[in-house]
């Protein structure tokens, strides 16, 4: 019998983060802590693996190491192509907010996504299903449109609009879609020009959600018509769904203005990055 292959350093490290023993933590944390950069490549690897189960504790560790970088760790996850938008959101977020916790997100959603299972009697259609989720995030929740501050930046992270029930149409609809995932409910971004809404084609009539309007439910007809009211050009071939991508492309694309109006040039510019990377990702992208 051959007899197996000893582990390289990286798989015999990552194979201990999850012991329960105290004087391994220690030790890891010592280990680590004096070898910085190897320790970051890493454990980021690890914690960019959604579908790796010590991702979590592979960014406890950089949490609690303050070693990781997340305008980088945002970058890198650009990069991979491989988006996902609850942890594209986290990450976006934590470029301002670098101690954020996926519990800050995931706790709410999973609370409203719970509540509205508890209002949903099957059979139900889509629309019926969404006008639960309307009822428990508008009404309920009292989640509305930042009419007054629209240029706000907080207004595109999603912890804080969780927190603070007040958002732009892309940050409502990114809330609408996440609770309606937990449901069950495969709804789809459409990134208009000049708005944002949630599309359902899940019925025989498609229809779509204006998060920013407290759930209205729309045709697409009442869409075009009411962007063409407000002399927006815009077209049958825009209610398309987008991509993750492209929605987290957008919500880039709105810090750079927000944050420019805000009077912050830095961050301005570092979201441009963003923009930039996620543009250089798609052209890298083999058709």
């Amino acid at each position: 019998m051959t007899p197996a292959a000893p582990l390289s350093r990286d798989a015999a490290l990552a194979r201990l983060l999850d012991d329960p023993s105290l004087a391994v933590r220690r030790a890891l944390l010592a280990h680590f802590s004096a070898q910085p950069r190897d320790a970051v490549r890493l454990l980021s690897a690890l914690a960019r693996d959604a579908r790796n189960p010590l991702a979590t504790v592979a960014q406890g560790y950089l949490d609690e190491l303050r070693l990781s970088d997340p305008a980088e760790d945002f970058r890198t996850l650009i990069r991979t192509r491989s988006y996902e938008l609850e942890t594209g959101a986290l990450f976006l977020a934590r470029v301002v907010e670098p101690d954020l916790t996926h519990a800050r997100i995931n706790d709410p959603l999973d609370r409203w996504a719970e509540r509205c299972s508890e209002l949903i009697t099957e059979p139900s259609s889509a629309r019926e299903k969404c006008r639960v989720i309307n009822r428990v995030l508008f009404h309920e929740e009292q989640l509305r449109g930042n009419h007054e501050a629209y240029m706000d930046p907080d207004n595109s992270f999603l912890h804080r609009v969780l927190e603070r029930r007040t958002g732009i149409p892309i940050s409502l609809s990114t809330v609408y879609l996440l609770v309606a995932q937990r449901l069950g409910l495969d709804l789809e971004p459409v990134a208009l020009p000049g708005h944002f809404v949630v599309g359902c084609s899940l019925d025989d009539a498609p229809f779509f959600i204006d998060a920013f309007e407290g759930g209205m439910l729309r045709s697409g007809d009442e869409v075009i018509a009411r962007l063409r009211r407000e002399r927006v050009n815009v077209s049958p071939a825009d209610l398309v769904p987008a991509t993750t991508a492209e929605v987290l492309c957008r919500m880039c694309r709105n810090l750079v203005v927000h944050f420019a109006h805000a009077g912050d040039r830095e961050r301005s510019v570092l979201f441009a990055g963003f923009v930039a990377a996620f543009e250089q990702a798609a052209q890298d992208d083999p058709v």
